[in-house]
């Protein structure tokens, strides 16, 4: 594998937003780094045409998404003709626990990713290009999916359905039981949540915890720092071997959400295993 230390930082195609306005768009083939190599992190930052970080409060980022998927090189001018994801590309999946194409492995947050860090810890990484792994007449490429809102000119900010119980003060809480595909261990997890979360929490079957995400909510008015936005989720580095979870193990996502009115509150948990830990990773 290619031994890459530094950034690579690529440009989306520009998009245009104005006041009350939102963009929603696609972009197929992206900009990617090539070969066989191991990715660290994935970051996302909206800037404008200057170059300069743009705050939530002007243009709200509700999420954005890179997908990896492969093409049948063979088709791929009929693709970009017609647009059709269904003709000649499939979306290939690692050995998470969300099978189809619901939730193959992919890069995304929301308007939390300035807080958050998306950093494996040395040595993981996540493969790619991996030319043995590649079915004939296919080629890896990417696609980039994100949602902005222009929130300039609205009466109310927030978008997340919370019915709110009047009496009582207690936090709206919900829970999903999801069973692993294959077991390994936990090397980071971190959760995408929107604002008005109080934290979440993934549980393992006899009940311990796994990880807890918690919320940053800005103070001050620049980038990175929004008034009253989520604007960060913590992430979980635990010991590493010190936490296994096995194969087809029931695992319990729980979030907690303020007891407010909202519309479409949302959640996703990421996770990272290693198939093993060697006694380097233990220092040992």
């Amino acid at each position: 594998m290619k031994a890459i230390s530094n950034q690579l930082p690529f440009l989306s195609e520009k998009f245009e937003v104005g006041p009350r306005k939102i963009v929603v768009k696609t972009l197929l083939d992206i900009e990617f780094p090539k070969g066989h190599i191991g990715v660290k992190s994935f970051d996302v930052e909206v800037v404008d045409e200057d170059g300069k970080s743009v705050p939530l409060y002007e243009t709200y980022l509700h999420h954005w998404f890179a997908v990896k998927y492969i093409e049948n090189i063979t088709m791929s001018h009929y693709i970009k003709q017609s647009h059709d994801l269904h003709n000649g590309i499939e979306f290939e999946r690692n050995d998470g626990m969300c099978q189809g194409f619901l939730l193959p492995h992919y890069w995304g947050l929301g308007g939390e990713s300035r807080g958050t860090s998306s950093n494996l810890p040395n040595p993981f990484a996540v493969e790619l290009g991996n030319p043995t792994k590649l079915k004939d007449g296919f080629e890896e490429k990417w696609l980039f999916s994100i949602m902005v809102i222009d929130t300039r000119g609205t009466h109310d900010r927030k978008e997340y359905t919370i019915p709110r119980n009047h009496d009582s003060d207690s936090p709206h809480i919900k829970k999903a039981n999801i069973s692993t595909t294959k077991g390994g261990y936990l090397v980071y997890g971190t959760a995408h949540m929107h604002t008005g979360v109080v934290n979440t929490t993934l549980y393992g079957q006899d009940g311990r915890v796994l990880c807890t995400s918690n919320p940053k909510y800005g103070t001050r008015k620049e980038p990175g720092n929004e008034n009253g936005y989520l604007v960060g989720m913590s992430v979980c580095y635990p010991k590493p071997g010190s936490i296994k979870i096995k194969e087809d193990e029931i695992l319990t996502l729980e979030s907690i959400y303020e007891n407010k009115f909202r519309t479409g509150a949302m959640g996703h948990f990421y996770i990272y295993l290693a198939d093993q830990i060697s006694n380097k990773d233990l220092n040992i």
